[in-house]
């Protein structure tokens, strides 16, 4: 999962693409990077690190121009290192400069077609680079001196033909202009917006809606899947769909974790998505337990507070934060290797003794993916007094690996994957244990939108929705994925050499 932005404005973009980049700080936490053009010359900064740790006065004094792209990465499949921040770059033709947010489930048969057929070739192991190159390939056909904004989308639409997964792009053409897609099936998010100031409107794409709020953009609408918007670098807005076949199915992950609550993806407020699925699971503890004996709520801090306020609401128990969260510690979700992840638990989390000594305590989480961190936070509770421990998922079971752009561990390394409810609440050390029903949880996001009649909930069903996903594919995935093979890469020093290339200081 990573988080992308563009924007062509009246002046200087630095600043703003900094700013929108800390918004979406969330969505990755491994590298960062930005690249402007001013009167067709590109400047670049990207490193490994935080929005805040990457970029320098001087790096900004040197980011100057009126368009410019920007992504946070967090990595996938174990890959990490300078070489692999984004954006990546092209000189031909024309200078194209790309971000991406997702997963191409067939990058390895489009580096080989790359090679042979196109003669390009591709610097790294990330899909983003391929991604760029077709897209590249796809612009250079139209043989165009300057291209039109016909020209733009007739390239797009040969990168749908050609790309299979989930992607949301932004993508920068040197001297011409900014561009966006989306992936025919929407699975990643895209939105934009505009602002009105005195020179006229500047426009900004992002990964989330709440980039733009910051920055006083008004939301314009999500970016369609299959459609491109091209932004001229004289502000002009031009939108097409490019795709034969679209149909919005975004991916309902979002929505559970990687989103701010702040956030509107697709017409659906993620913040009233996460109430929706607190007052479900409450629903469901009721209906099984109505003599349940939960004195406290607690949530596992941060992105199940908004349902376990609704779970606890709706039980007619109290709520409270008896976990203090050290806001210095990266999201453990996507810290590769278990062993940096239980580390980071006992830093990251601190319990209140008073909030759980002689209680029975209901610990309320977005999901279990691996069961480590539940584990250890369970553990927690019981040392600091709790009588008994219940544990409560706003999401189903994660069963089966993410192919569109999440780094979900092989399904040998997910908790729920060929385990009963039962044998997982034993695993991790509770005394009861309930799930969220995926029916609940999609009608918890539908409820936002009801145009959207298809969610990507792969994760939980096992149902890809590209349909090119098989189990050879999978095998291959969780060769690469599995923490074995990321302590191999890392250890190997994979992905450390520098990219020849732009200027970085």
């Amino acid at each position: 999962m990573c988080g992308i932005v563009g924007m062509v404005g009246k002046g200087n973009v630095n600043v703003a693409l900094y700013d929108a980049l800390t918004m979406l700080q969330h969505r990755g936490q491994d590298a960062a990077g930005i690249m402007t053009c001013h009167n067709g010359k590109l400047a670049q900064q990207k490193a490994v690190g935080l929005v805040k740790d990457v970029f320098r006065t001087r790096h900004m004094q040197r980011l100057v121009g009126n368009m410019g792209i920007g992504h946070v990465r967090y990595p996938t499949a174990g890959s990490t290192g300078p070489a692999l921040a984004q954006p990546f770059y092209v000189n031909s033709p024309y200078g194209i400069a790309l971000a991406h947010n997702g997963n191409l489930t067939n990058a390895e048969q489009l580096s080989e077609d790359l090679f042979k057929d196109d003669l390009r070739h591709v610097n790294t192991d990330s899909d983003s680079e391929v991604l760029l190159n077709v897209f590249a390939h796809e612009l250079a056909v139209q043989d165009k001196l300057r291209p039109a904004p016909e020209d733009v989308f007739a390239a797009v639409a040969g990168v749908h033909k050609r790309v299979r997964g989930g992607y949301a792009v932004v993508s920068l053409i040197a001297s011409y202009g900014v561009l966006a897609f989306r992936d025919p099936n929407g699975i990643r998010p895209l939105v934009f917006g505009g602002r009105e100031t005195g020179g006229g409107i500047e426009y900004m794409i992002a990964s989330e809606s709440a980039a733009l709020d910051v920055l006083g953009f008004k939301l314009i609408r999500d970016v369609a899947p299959g459609e491109a918007i091209y932004i001229t670098v004289d502000g002009q807005l031009h939108t097409r769909q490019c795709a034969d076949n679209p149909q919005l199915s975004p991916c309902i992950f979002e929505h559970v974790y990687f989103a701010r609550p702040d956030s509107i993806m697709d017409g659906v407020s993620v913040y009233k998505a996460r109430l929706r699925q607190g007052e479900r699971l409450a629903d469901k503890i009721l209906r099984l337990r109505p003599d349940h004996d939960i004195d406290v709520v607690i949530p596992i801090p941060d992105s199940s507070r908004v349902a376990g306020q609704a779970l606890a609401h709706n039980l007619g128990v109290k709520f409270r934060e008896g976990l203090v969260k050290n806001r210095y510690i990266g999201r453990t979700f996507i810290m590769p290797g278990q062993q940096q992840r239980r580390k980071s638990v006992r830093q990251k989390l601190n319990a209140i003794d008073l909030e759980f000594r002689g209680k029975n305590v209901l610990l309320v989480d977005d999901s279990i993916v691996r069961g480590t961190t539940c584990q250890q936070i369970i553990q927690m509770a019981r040392d600091a007094g709790a009588a008994k421990v219940y544990f409560a998922s706003a999401a189903p079971a994660v069963k089966y690996p993410n192919v569109y752009g999440i780094d979900m561990p092989s399904a040998r390394e997910l908790i729920a994957h060929g385990r009963t409810d039962d044998e997982i609440c034993t695993e991790i050390g509770a005394d009861w244990l309930i799930y969220q029903d995926l029916e609940d949880l999609i009608a918890a996001s539908a409820e936002g939108n009801t145009g959207i009649s298809m969610f990507d909930c792969a994760v939980f069903n096992g149902e890809y929705i590209t349909g090119d996903v098989d189990d050879y594919y999978l095998r291959k995935l969780e060769a690469a994925r599995n923490d074995s093979a990321k302590h191999s890469a890392g250890s190997a020093g994979i992905g450390q050499d520098a990219m020849v290339g732009m200027h970085n200081d």
